[in-house]
């Protein structure tokens, strides 16, 4: 079996990982724009070789895992140079843009549109981690448009990987996405950003942050190169999400100002029930 990942930054490096442990006698090649991440790749032993144009056409399988900004721009490229058995599949946070791209492609039975939800802070080569996919779901986007038996490639690859699969509407993907992750990501920076602009001594914030500041803020380490263009492909639903986020800020703010610390209590109690949700308990309806 010949694996080529096009972009071994966390995502791509996370997947070559795994598909090592899956498929141990697989010829897994990288390809990236930059040599640096490469090298590392090389060095790291997430790739065993350098791809090139004619290696996507051999391939079994192609990972596109760059930037969203990139992806929409390259995945039709990438689809007029692989084999017609070849499954393609992404790992792009948005979809309604990429899956726009591809729309009527001669290869496009032979694409996946996936997004696996899982991630950490950092970037590059160095922060790919082993496992970082199991039990975690993937949300797959448009599978009728995918070839039957590449699809039932792609689905034994995610088993192996250890993923759960969820089936959504591009247009619905990026309205529920921009909730859980997009709005998360924004919020973080500006809460970073807020405390830098009003702690202005680095110290300061090193010896009184606790453990609640660093885990609010620990997505504004994020890369604002791969956020920008996700923001920008998601901007109608992000501005909506942003809207309520505001009002609810707003609404807060307004029960401080009128000393309603019972309706202070109320709000965070309501939300209480999140704790529920993330453990996957359903609440109790009243």
């Amino acid at each position: 079996m010949k694996i080529v990942i096009i972009g071994i930054g966390l995502i791509g490096g996370s997947f070559a990982r795994d598909l090592q442990r899956a498929y141990p006698e697989a010829a897994l090649l990288g390809m990236d724009q930059d040599p640096g991440h490469l090298d590392q790749a090389l060095s790291l032993g997430l790739v065993r070789g350098v791809a090139t144009p004619g290696d996507l056409r051999e391939a079994d399988m192609v990972l596109v895992c760059i930037p969203v900004g990139s992806l929409a721009r390259e995945l039709p490229g990438i689809l007029s140079q692989v084999g017609e058995e070849t499954l393609v599949f992404d790992a792009g946070s948005t979809k309604s843009l990429i899956c726009q791209a591809v729309a009527g492609h001669p290869a496009r039975r032979n694409f996946l549109a996936c997004h696996p939800i899982a991630g950490t802070e950092f970037t590059g080569p160095q922060a790919a981690v082993e496992g970082l996919f199991n039990g975690k779901t993937n949300i797959i986007c448009e599978v009728e448009l995918t070839a039957f038996r590449i699809q039932e490639r792609a689905l034994e690859v995610f088993q192996k990987l250890g993923m759960r699969i969820r089936y959504m509407n591009p247009e619905a993907h990026d309205r529920h996405i921009a909730y859980v992750s997009h709005l998360s990501h924004i919020s973080s920076f500006m809460l970073g950003k807020t405390v830098i602009e009003k702690e202005r001594n680095e110290r300061d914030i090193f010896d009184l942050a606790g453990s609640g500041f660093e885990s609010t803020v620990r997505l504004a380490k994020s890369s604002p190169a791969m956020w920008t263009p996700i923001f920008e492909q998601n901007r109608e639903n992000v501005m909506e999400t942003l809207d309520e986020y505001i009002a609810n800020l707003q609404g807060f703010r307004t029960l401080l100002e009128q000393g309603d610390f019972q309706g202070v209590f109320e709000a965070m109690e309501q939300t209480n029930r999140i704790k529920d949700i993330l453990r996957g308990i359903p609440t109790p309806k009243n």
